[in-house]
């Protein structure tokens, strides 16, 4: 899916999406920062505009969550601190990665 496509139909669509494409697939999530909008972090090599916001990313984190997906590791990419003098794109990365990597402890408890 584009940036477009999602704007257009949604975070929950898209979480919908991410389970029909994963499907019972074992799954390692990257999330790469440059699909938030620069207002939101502009400490990456690549920024873009018309990205996501924050919220809007953890929302979708959030609901790939409740998939029950088995998410085997996962990544946040292109996060550049000299680039962010503010440190809120080191801030909306951990934060993503928390995210991901609470997933990933879920996903692992279920294999257990």
């Amino acid at each position: 899916l584009t940036m477009e496509d999602v704007a257009d139909i949604g975070i929950q669509a898209t979480v919908k999406e991410v389970s029909k494409v994963v499907g019972s697939e074992s799954v390692y999530v990257s999330f790469d920062i440059d699909a938030l909008d620069p207002a939101f972090a502009p400490g990456t090599g690549t920024p873009e505009i018309g990205g996501m916001t924050s919220r809007e990313a953890l929302s979708l984190v959030r609901g790939i969550s409740g998939l029950g997906l088995d998410v085997v590791g996962a990544d946040v990419v292109e996060v550049s601190p000299p680039f962010d003098v503010g440190g809120i794109t080191s801030l909306a990365g951990a934060n993503i990665l928390f995210e991901l990597l609470c997933i990933v402890t879920q996903s692992s408890k279920k294999a257990v």
